[in-house]
């Protein structure tokens, strides 16, 4: 005796339907595309060009060090004097977890005065230091 109100002819839907996943997907690809641009920080230098990768963006807000075209050396948009460098970093990342730093340099400055940067940035026991490019126009 059959039961009334059961349909035993149905079957169970098993595809996904994906226009929902990816409308928001190009929605956030959009958001990036958008603000990654604006997460730049530091200040303005004229970025040597290079044929490297893109990086991934960082996991906590970066801490940016630019050395203009005179040598000024800048943490973030703050100008310190070269020799405080080391120190002035060592203070910032004490409570951090993750010790990354971004350094911009303009194309123009002496590979001395970069290479100096750098070392202090290391002496400051920063773990990941990143080289800020612009894309090699081909």
């Amino acid at each position: 005796m059959a039961m009334g109100g059961q349909n035993h002819n149905r079957s169970v839907m098993a595809e996904i339907n994906v226009t929902p996943l990816v409308d928001v997907m190009l929605v956030l690809l959009v958001i990036f595309m958008v603000t990654a641009p604006m997460m730049q920080q530091g200040v303005q230098v004229n970025l040597p060009k290079a044929d490297t990768k893109a990086m991934a963006p960082p996991t906590e807000e970066a801490v940016v060090v630019s050395v203009d075209k005179n040598g000024r050396i800048f943490v973030d948009k703050t100008e310190i004097p070269a020799e405080d460098l080391r120190k002035r970093l060592t203070a910032m990342f004490i409570t951090r977890q993750k010790k990354e730093v971004l350094l911009k340099a303009d194309a123009g400055v002496p590979y001395g005065d970069v290479v100096r940067a750098m070392a202090e940035i290391k002496g400051a026991g920063i773990e990941r230091l990143g080289m800020v490019t612009d894309p090699a126009v081909k």
